[in-house]
């Protein structure tokens, strides 16, 4: 499990010069074979001209490693890997943290080898969470988009916004079948209720809201479409939603609440079974890289888990000084082991308590 993954970091400092000085020789004694050595990766179904660009074709340059790519969204791609019956072909999975979780509880992924992955001695502390059998190698921020020609940033910030009577009509949430809605529910417990796992509070406060909500969105492009077009002026929201917007100069901004501050990771797995382990520790090593981490900011959007990674301006100009540390800035992940059991009630909720009026 991932605690010994966590507390194994220690001796990759030590252990990571051996491990890479005998990696090298592998290689150089063996060159033909590394060439013609492949790994299937399966991603997310977005931005993979770019992934490709920023670390796939780096890595097979590096480590002459040939990568095959697959994609699909988190639940197909689950419910593929557990149709597959350990023997999907796959190598290593990009997944978001919940259904990285959920796959978890049925055995579907192995534990990543601290003493294979120098690279974990680089990243934050909150990539290695003992939850997980795999770290995180991006993450997402929750907090407001808004239209600045409507709001200030302190507006933007308050919870209270979404309930504001001012308001209602031009405002839209996610629904908590998107990564956002998770965050924003925790966000709504942690500030109106007892803690981020407060469901009957977050509930309540949501249906309250809701008759002001002109939509529960489920996709990036509902939520800036409507922005764009004048039908809302602020909408809870990933920050990567926010990247091109700014960046075209529009009136629109970006802001962490001021309350409930939570971010969701990607998480880099190794199904069981995969067919090649020792080349999938070896991309997530350089996945997890300043250089790919850079690279990865730079062409897909990502924020790195890498300190040491380079933040472009294009982030920088959204989330600011969060991204060198969103810790230090007051966001926490969220504890999947208060999540999977018991996502299908809250879901069923969601649908009863929140969007059903």
């Amino acid at each position: 499990m991932i605690p010994s993954l966590k507390a194994r970091r220690a001796a990759v400092i030590v252990s990571g010069l051996a491990a890479t000085s005998l990696l090298a020789a592998g290689c150089s004694a063996g060159d033909d074979a590394a060439a013609e050595d492949t790994i299937v990766v399966s991603t997310f179904p977005f931005g993979v001209e770019e992934f490709q660009e920023a670390v796939i074709d780096p890595f097979t340059e590096e480590t002459g490693i040939e990568v095959e790519v697959e994609t699909g969204s988190n639940a197909d791609r689950l419910s593929q890997l557990q149709a597959a019956g350990g023997d999907s072909g796959i190598d290593v999975m990009l997944i978001s943290d919940y259904y990285a979780a959920l796959g978890q509880e049925t055995d579907l992924f192995q534990e990543v080898d601290a003493a294979q992955v120098p690279s974990l001695d680089q990243v934050a502390d909150f990539a290695l969470e003992d939850g997980y059998l795999g770290p995180a190698y991006s993450y997402q921020l929750n907090g407001t988009l808004y239209s600045t020609e409507a709001l200030s940033a302190d507006e933007a910030a308050e919870w209270d916004l979404y309930g504001d009577a001012a308001h209602a009509g031009e405002l839209a949430l996610p629904d908590i079948s998107v990564t956002a809605g998770q965050l924003m529910i925790s966000g709504v417990g942690e500030t109106y209720g007892d803690g981020p796992y407060d469901i009957d509070t977050a509930l309540t406060t949501l249906g309250e809201w809701a008759p002001g909500i002109l939509q529960f969105y489920s996709s990036s492009t509902e939520v800036t479409n409507l922005l764009t077009q004048g039908e809302i002026v602020a909408a809870d929201s990933l920050s990567g939603f926010a990247t091109d917007l700014v960046a075209s100069g529009e009136p629109f901004a970006w802001t962490p609440p001021a309350t409930g501050r939570y971010m969701a990771t990607n998480r880099a797995m190794i199904p069981a079974g995969a067919p090649n382990v020792d080349g999938a520790h070896q991309f997530i090593n350089y996945l997890l890289s300043a250089e790919a981490q850079t690279s990865s900011a730079e062409l897909v959007g990502d924020l790195p888990v890498n300190p040491e990674a380079t933040v472009p301006d294009t982030i920088s100009a959204v989330v600011g000084d969060i991204a060198a540390d969103p810790v230090a800035a007051g966001y926490s992940t969220l504890d999947p082991a208060e999540l999977v059991p018991t996502r299908t009630e809250w879901v069923d909720r969601f649908a009863r308590e929140v969007t059903a009026g």
